[in-house]
C-alpha cells in the first residue's frame, strides 16, 4: 500500500496550491492515514482524484460541510418538482431543505441519503448531520464514487496502468459539472502523492556476500 512523506506533501502542496490554513492541515491528515490504509484507493491516480474532489467539494477547506445556501435556494434547486428535485427522490419542499448537501462529496437528496442509510447502516434520514461526521464523510465519498451512488462508477474513468481520464471522472460525482477544473486539481495532486510515495524499493543488505567472480574481481598486480 502507498505511503506518503508528509513532510513532503505539504512542501510540494503548497508550492503547486499556496498556503494552508490549520483547518486544511487537519483535513488532510485525516485523509491522508485513510487513504494509505485503503484498499479501494491503491491506484495513486484514483487516491488524486478522491482527494481533488474533497477539495473542490469542501471549498477548499477539506472539512465535511453543509452546502452553502438558503433554505430558499434548496427549494428552487432541489424541490420536488424541479428536475433535479426529482431525480434525487425528493418528495416535498422539506426534503429539498432536509437534504441538502453535506459532507466531503456533498450528499444530495433523500435518495441519496437513503441509499447511504442502506449501505452505511446510519439512520442518515432521519439524522442527516450524520453525513458530516469524517469517519461517515470519508465513507460515504469513497463508496459514492466506487460504487456509482452519484452516477457512473469511478472505475471506469480511472484504471490501474492506464492512463487516467480526470475528466470523464466527473461523473462519478456530478455529471460534467466544473469537469476541468476538477482534472486540473486531480493532476497536480497525482503529482504531489508522487512526490511523498516512499520508495517502496528494499534497500541494499550490506550483510549480503559479494559474489567476486559475477563482478569479474581480481587482485591488484604485485608491485
Amino acid at each position: 500500500m502507498p505511503q506518503f512523506d508528509r513532510e513532503k506533501f505539504f512542501n510540494h502542496f503548497r508550492s503547486l496550491f499556496g498556503p494552508l490554513t490549520q483547518g486544511q492541515v487537519d483535513g488532510l491528515n485525516f485523509l491522508l492515514p485513510r487513504i494509505e490504509q485503503d484498499e479501494r484507493l491503491q491506484d495513486l491516480n484514483l487516491a488524486a482524484y478522491v482527494l481533488a474532489t474533497v477539495k473542490h467539494e469542501t471549498a477548499h477547506t477539506f472539512q465535511p460541510i453543509h452546502e452553502l445556501g438558503s433554505k430558499h435556494r434548496f427549494i428552487r434547486l432541489y424541490g420536488p418538482t424541479t428536475r433535479v428535485g426529482k431525480r434525487l427522490g425528493n418528495k416535498t419542499d422539506a426534503d429539498a431543505i432536509a437534504f441538502h448537501g453535506r459532507g466531503f462529496v456533498q450528499l444530495t437528496g433523500r435518495k441519496n441519503y437513503t441509499r447511504a442509510k442502506k449501505e452505511l447502516g446510519l439512520n442518515l434520514v432521519r439524522k442527516p448531520d450524520l453525513a458530516l461526521q469524517p469517519e461517515n464523510a470519508y465513507e460515504i465519498l469513497v463508496r459514492g464514487m466506487i460504487d456509482g451512488w452519484f452516477g457512473r462508477k469511478v472505475g471506469v474513468f480511472i484504471r490501474p496502468g492506464l492512463p487516467p481520464d480526470f475528466e470523464g471522472a466527473r461523473q462519478s460525482v456530478n455529471g460534467h459539472d466544473r469537469a476541468g477544473d476538477i482534472a486540473q486539481i486531480a493532476r497536480r495532486m497525482a503529482e504531489i502523492l508522487r512526490y511523498a510515495e516512499y520508495d517502496s524499493t528494499p534497500a541494499d543488505d550490506d550483510s549480503t556476500p559479494v559474489d567476486h567472480d559475477s563482478t569479474h574481481w581480481a587482485p591488484p598486480p604485485p608491485i
